[in-house]
Order: C-alpha cells, then sequence, then structure tokens
C-alpha cells in the first residue's frame, strides 16, 4: 500500500507544524507634545547664576533657588515671588522665624530650615564684619548697621554697642525686648552689663516697630536716667538710636544729649 506520504510532493512532506505566520506591525499613535506653561523659564535661573554669576539674578529668583522643586500645586517661583512680596524686602527675610516661613502656603519643615540656616549664615557673617576692632568714625555706618538688625522686627528691641576707648566695638547685643507697643527697660541692668563688658562708652538703640522715628516723652526720660546712671561709672552715652524700617533718629545729632 502506499505510504499517503509518499502521493505529496516532498515539499508537501513534512513531520512538524507549519511555521506562524508575522504578526501585524502594531502602529503606535502619535501623541502630541505637551506646550511648557506657567513659570517656565527657557534660561533656568541656576543655568544663568552659573553662567554670569549670582547678581544676574532677581531677588525672587535667588529665594527660588534656595527653595528647590516646587511643591505640588505650588510653583516655586510664584512662591518665591510671595516671600518677598510679604516680607517686603530681603532685609525683611532676615529677621523672619521658621514659624514665619511655615505659615507660607507651599514651604513646609525642610524648606523653612533651608532659608533660616542661610539667613543665620548671613546674620553671622554681617556680625563678624561689624566686630572687627577699628575705630567707629562714621556714626551713619553705626545707624545702617542698627537699622539692618533691628529695623524690621515686629516687636520693640532694646540693644547696646560697647566700645573701647579707642571707640572701637567690643560687642553689640540685646539688652530686652518687649511688645508691639512697650518694653520695660532698666538703666541699672545697662549699667551693669557696660562695666562687663569694660566699656568706655556706648551706644544705645530701640526699634518702633510701626515704622515712626520720632522719639517718645518716655525715650527721652529714659535717655536722661541712663545717660546719668553711666556718668556714675565713667561710661559715656554717645548716641540714643531710634530705628524704623527706613529712618533713624539720632539724640547726638538732634543734640539731646
Amino acid at each position: 500500500m502506499t505510504s499517503p506520504c509518499l502521493a505529496l510532493s516532498p515539499v508537501e512532506c513534512r513531520d512538524t507544524a507549519p511555521a506562524p505566520a508575522d504578526p501585524p506591525a502594531r502602529i503606535l499613535p502619535i501623541r502630541p507634545r505637551k506646550r511648557r506653561t506657567g513659570n517656565w523659564r527657557p534660561e533656568r535661573p541656576r543655568e544663568r547664576l552659573l553662567e554670569r554669576g549670582p547678581a544676574a539674578l532677581t531677588d525672587d529668583e535667588l529665594i527660588a533657588l534656595l527653595l528647590g522643586t516646587g511643591k505640588p500645586g505650588h510653583d516655586v517661583f510664584v512662591t518665591a515671588r510671595a516671600l518677598v512680596d510679604r516680607f517686603k524686602t530681603l532685609r525683611g527675610l532676615l529677621e523672619a522665624s521658621t514659624d514665619d516661613f511655615q505659615a507660607h502656603p507651599g514651604i513646609g519643615p525642610a524648606r523653612a530650615a533651608r532659608l533660616a540656616a542661610i539667613i543665620e549664615i548671613a546674620r553671622r557673617v554681617m556680625n563678624e564684619k561689624a566686630q572687627v576692632r577699628s575705630p567707629i568714625d562714621s556714626p551713619q555706618a553705626v545707624e545702617d548697621c542698627l537699622r539692618l538688625k533691628i529695623g524690621s522686627r515686629s516687636q520693640e528691641v532694646f540693644v547696646a554697642v560697647y566700645l573701647d576707648a579707642r571707640n572701637c566695638l567690643i560687642d553689640m547685643e540685646e539688652i530686652t525686648r518687649g511688645s508691639l507697643t512697650r518694653m520695660a527697660v532698666y538703666p541699672r541692668e545697662i549699667v551693669r552689663r557696660a562695666m562687663a563688658h569694660n566699656a568706655a562708652s556706648l551706644i544705645v538703640a530701640h526699634n518702633h516697630p510701626s515704622g515712626a522715628v520720632q522719639p517718645s516723652a518716655e525715650d527721652r526720660r529714659l535717655t536722661r536716667v541712663l545717660k546719668d546712671a553711666l556718668e556714675l561709672v565713667d561710661v559715656r552715652l554717645l548716641d540714643h538710636v531710634v530705628v524704623g524700617t527706613d529712618d533713624t533718629f539720632s539724640f547726638a545729632r538732634a543734640g539731646w544729649l
């Protein structure tokens, strides 16, 4: 009997299943490219800083770099701009606390801590420069330093600047702080601190959170009492400076000492 396989042509005689046909090619859909929206900038601040230096950036761009990437729902550039608007100036930022930062939308504990650390570094650098032992011969320089230190504070602060016999800075320290409108200052405590620093003279200052620098009647009375108390221990009161956000009032310049 003839084998059924022999009846077939040699090409058709095989003992394996035919190879499956190639699957049809898959056509992928073409998706449109997303357009960049929001505050995207073709030249990012970080790249511009590296190429041109930090002076090429605006205040809010510098702050945006410190903040890093934005949080969901909070664009980092919008957050930085809002910080500048809230605190008015970079000097205002110097007096902000971590709680102030965290109260702002888009800033959590990590970002608040980062900003506070950078600000503290800046503050310490300024203090180092202020404490160089060279004679202070410019009342305006002292007033500018005081305005930077306490001009933006939201509560009254009383500070003392201790000088040696050559009018070189010994130290600057906060004596006391009060509320928005009042503060208790004890002349005997200032005398004690002046003697502890072995100061030959000192300048005292306090801020007015309202921004107005005109001394009150109580400011004038305190200055007279303090001047008399310091003279008893041979320490001169060179000036009492009232500090506002953008201006100062000098008792010495007004002839009230």
